[in-house]
């Protein structure tokens, strides 16, 4: 082979790798999403003292309930709703 046939040819091999390492490191599959977290929700009418609003409180959140809203329901009694 003439010397500037083996410098084509090698450049050549040169460029071929190199497009296809970087298609390969660019192009990698895309990661499986994950399945969508669902959410339980409950609905709590309490009396309205505190002290009983603070334990119905205490032991939804010891239970992994989480609060995410209060009102009133029938406007004199607090209505709590929690997700889990």
């Amino acid at each position: 082979m003439f010397p500037t046939m083996r410098l084509q040819y090698l450049t050549l091999v040169i460029l071929l790798l190199t497009a296809v390492w970087w298609s390969l490191s660019v192009f990698q599959p895309m990661a499986v999403s994950q399945e969508t977290k669902r959410y339980v929700y409950k609905v709590v009418d309490v009396p309205p003292d505190h002290a009983a609003m603070q334990t119905i409180l205490n032991e939804y959140g010891s239970a992994g309930w989480e609060l995410i809203l209060m009102g009133m329901g029938d406007m004199t009694t607090p209505r709590l709703v929690f997700k889990k």
